[in-house]
């Protein structure tokens, strides 16, 4: 545990915003200015400390809340801390880091994802949607994986934004890590075409399912 407190940290991160690069982030709904390596350059000097981790989260800034994503504790937030604080996850960097750095990491990840999944609040399912994805491909012994492609088969082309990525991620890795499901994959990829015109940089994987299922299956099997 570090002996930093709430106002050093604030004026850390304060001394790293810079305005231009706040105006770039906010076009993409993110609240702050900071270059992300000198964000993590400062959590790697704090180490992990959850007690600041907490008191950051808590003031609501947003650089303050990335700080403490990356240096909290996952296993130490009680179930409903975290469904709280998944809730208050708006911006599209501080849910990205919360579902993979906290809600990917928590022992109560498998409680948290049953849950999440049929809440109203899509970024709320959204996490659930990524937890699942990460029992589709490392253990997914107990999911009915059938159900879920009739899921994916019947929302995804009409759910919102960040859902619809989650959603299509699991359908991604049906495809891919589960064979005698892949053609099923693929077609309803094919059929819904969601994301089939994502602009991809070249040497990247496209986030269409069907492309994406192709690509990863060519570089496992290859």
């Amino acid at each position: 545990m570090s002996d930093t407190t709430v106002p050093e940290a604030l004026a850390e991160l304060g001394a790293l915003q810079d305005p231009k690069m706040r105006a770039a982030n906010e076009k993409r709904g993110d609240l702050h200015g900071m270059n992300l390596s000198k964000l993590r350059a400062v959590a790697k000097r704090i180490k992990t400390d959850h007690p600041l981790a907490k008191k950051l989260w808590t003031t609501g800034d947003t650089s303050a809340r990335l700080l403490a994503l990356l240096i909290c504790t996952p296993g130490a937030f009680t179930a409903d801390e975290l469904d709280a604080m998944l809730r208050e996850t708006d911006q599209p960097k501080i849910n990205d880091w919360f579902v993979n750095y906290v809600a990917k990491k928590t022992p109560l990840a498998e409680e948290l994802r049953l849950r999440w999944f049929d809440d109203p609040d899509p970024t709320v399912a959204a996490a659930a949607w990524s937890l699942t994805t990460v029992r589709v491909a490392k253990d997914a012994d107990g999911l009915d994986l059938d159900h879920l492609l009739d899921l994916i088969e019947r929302d995804l082309r009409d759910a919102p934004k960040r859902l619809q990525w989650a959603m299509n991620e699991t359908l991604a890795n049906i495809g891919i890590f589960h064979p005698k499901l892949r053609a099923r994959a693929l077609e309803i990829g094919e059929r819904l075409q969601v994301l089939a015109d994502y602009p991809t940089a070249p040497g990247c994987t496209s986030p269409f399912a069907p492309a994406w299922i192709g690509e990863i299956v060519r570089r496992r099997e290859g």
